[in-house]
């Protein structure tokens, strides 16, 4: 995929200080993203895409899959049911060590996720103000505390940050640089009332439902909370069909469930959400290099799709964070509103999960070499993105507020404009149809144009207001290009084609237009 730089402002906007209520407010009013159940207010974290979030979804997987399939003679494609056998679950280990601790205050009845609370408290001599938050940043909580400090008329000295964590035995501390102190003297969340919350237990996080018409244990099967396992279980199946050798890896788009305790920051983190997920198989030994190598090439994708660098970092995970069967995990993390937060994790998942299932079901998952002539259980290295997440990164990313003059026309005033930057790739519109009156001839050719880019591209049609609105609706939802057809164009037969970015504007005959749009789009 070509990826053609664009031109920019200078008044970029930095990454993470974009308002989260304005990038909610952008999605809702143009039709990128609707809360779920909306007339009957609602359903908490889920969300539904609309006209112009549908197209900006598919094509980021578009452009995944393209990179991961598409582009590459070594992965190969799946889709996997939601429902699969329970005892693949059993095998995976998530119906044993798949939770999370969950806390519950006794007097407002809110949950959290014990593991997502962030605690802070005044350093130094005098009352210690103490506050906290579930899901949130330090920031936040740093607030919090200085209010509280504040509002009692006392000095604010310094504020001690700290995570919640659980031993072996469920015991809970607030540990900081120093200590913040037992759970027992931590204030709720929700109602700030201190020594409600309960001791953690742990919560498994999969949907649970029934197969048939009998509600009963034997009935009992899981909505997947990942994709992995069926790309795992059919491992043999797809070698075979393939004949691939190894390295080679299985891509899969899909839907995955889980029941979070803590849900929020938009379309961030819900209970119904999409991943594109690839396991790339190795020979052991091989693996690291394998690892350190998707690590890069998702970084590359990220940038390459318009991503500014600097609103991006890869953050390895400590021993204390990594699951179990893992050799190494790396997070790509993204500079939301909020804070930083997982955009990607690349895992070197080893043999674990092949292992398991080979075991569990008695039918060996193994790798027949023929160089050596010997079968061994291969290494997988495991990147896994959220489209969910990567559509909030890029929309987050690409939002920009900068001055404009009115209306293009180059005049000395300027008014505010609001551009969504996208990548043309990852842009819902490629190209908007703009007819400088609704009267015929001029609509039935401007509906002709459109037509005939309608054929190679996704188009809209506006003639609704005057040119400099739609100049500024098509710059809110991110079009790329816009082609304007005036009077004269049914003399010469020439239309305008204006930059989102620069708003620079060329003439041009409509017989080249195709050729120049494909051109400018870079696609």
């Amino acid at each position: 995929m070509a990826t053609k730089s664009r031109s920019t402002s200078s008044e970029q906007a930095q990454p993470g200080t974009v308002d989260m209520d304005k990038i909610t407010s952008l999605a809702k009013r143009r039709g990128f993203v609707f809360q779920s159940s909306e007339i009957y207010g609602g359903l908490a974290s889920t969300w539904d895409y609309g006209p112009l979030g549908v197209l900006m979804k598919n094509n980021i997987k578009a452009a995944w899959w393209r990179a991961m399939v598409q582009d590459r003679d070594d992965i190969v494609g799946m889709d996997a049911a939601i429902l699969m056998h329970p005892d693949v679950w059993k095998a995976s280990g998530h119906l044993e060590v798949f939770h999370d601790p969950l806390v519950e205050c006794l007097n407002c009845q809110h949950r959290f996720r014990f593991d997502h609370l962030l605690v802070g408290q005044v350093v130094g001599d005098g009352p210690k103000f103490v506050a906290a938050i579930a899901g949130g940043s330090e920031d936040e909580v740093r607030k919090l505390v200085q209010a509280k400090a504040k509002k009692a008329g006392s000095n604010i000295g310094n504020v001690e940050i700290g995570p919640a964590r659980v031993d072996e035995s469920l015991d809970a501390h607030i540990h900081g640089h120093g200590s913040i102190g037992p759970l027992s003297a931590v204030p709720c969340p929700a109602c700030d009332t201190v020594g409600s919350l309960t001791k953690p237990r742990m919560f498994n996080l999969m949907f649970k439902t029934f197969m048939g018409p009998v509600e009963d244990s034997a009935a009992t099967v899981y909505l997947r909370p990942e994709t992995a396992q069926g790309i795992f279980v059919n491992f043999e199946n797809v070698q075979t069909t393939t004949r691939k050798k190894l390295p080679f890896g299985v891509a899969q788009i899909g839907k995955s469930f889980r029941n979070e305790i803590t849900t929020g920051n938009f379309v961030f983190r819900s209970r119904e959400f999409e991943v594109m997920e690839m396991e790339f198989f190795v020979k052991p030994g091989a693996d690291d290099e394998w690892y350190r190598h998707w690590v890069q090439a998702r970084l590359d994708w990220w940038t390459g799709l318009g991503i500014r660098p600097e609103s991006l970092r890869v953050r390895e995970h400590g021993k204390d964070e990594m699951s179990h069967y893992s050799k190494g995990t790396s997070d790509i993390e993204f500079k939301y509103a909020w804070d930083w937060g997982e955009l990607e994790g690349i895992a070197n998942r080893g043999n674990y999960d092949l292992t398991q299932h080979g075991e569990h079901s008695g039918k060996a998952l193994k790798y027949f070499d023929d160089e050596i002539q010997e079968s061994f259980v291969p290494y997988v290295v495991e990147p896994a993105a959220g489209v969910d997440r990567g559509f909030l990164a890029f929309l987050t990313d690409a939002y920009r507020e900068e001055m404009a003059p009115t209306g293009d026309s180059g005049q000395a005033k300027e008014e505010l404009r609001v551009v969504l930057r996208l990548h043309p790739a990852i842009a819902p519109i490629k190209v908007a149809v703009l007819p400088l009156s609704k009267k015929e001839p001029l609509a039935e050719r401007a509906k002709e144009v459109a037509a005939t880019l309608r054929k190679h591209w996704m188009v809209q049609y506006d003639d609704a207001q005057s040119i400099g609105r739609r100049y500024r609706r098509q710059d809110e939802i991110g079009t790329p290009l816009a082609v304007t057809i005036d009077f004269q164009s049914l003399e010469d037969q020439q239309v305008t084609i204006r930059d989102r970015d620069s708003m620079q504007q060329v003439r041009l005959p409509i017989e080249d237009l195709v050729p120049a749009v494909r051109d400018r789009l870079g696609l």
